[in-house]
């Protein structure tokens, strides 16, 4: 009876323990995907801003953020700098991410 109940602990410790790891895990894709959305509305952002694609620099991060299921929450276009945070969520959380985009410095 004892060797049943101390089975049953540690499969629950375990089970528990999955779990845990599940959520860290996804938790860590639901951010890696921000970051992208976030890199990827920057880069947009900067192309309008240079003028190698029409439209307004912040508008056009707002298409690609959204496009992969994020919200820009900030859009800063300095010159040809344009620096873009979006926002998501994961399991009742907001997460948060910030990229910066510009032409290459020249040599």
């Amino acid at each position: 009876m004892a060797g049943t109940v101390a089975s049953v602990g540690v499969v629950a410790c375990l089970a528990s323990f999955a779990v845990g790891f599940a959520v860290v895990g996804g938790a860590s894709v639901a951010g890696q995907r921000l970051a992208g959305a976030a890199d990827a509305a920057a880069l947009a952002a900067a192309d309008a801003a240079s003028g190698a694609v029409t439209g307004d620099p912040c508008a056009r991060a707002d298409e690609v953020a959204a496009a992969v299921g994020a919200q820009v929450a900030a859009c800063d276009v300095d010159r040809l700098v344009a620096t873009v945070s979006v926002e998501g969520s994961f399991a009742g959380l907001v997460l948060r991410a910030s990229a910066r985009a510009a032409p290459p410095p020249s040599l």
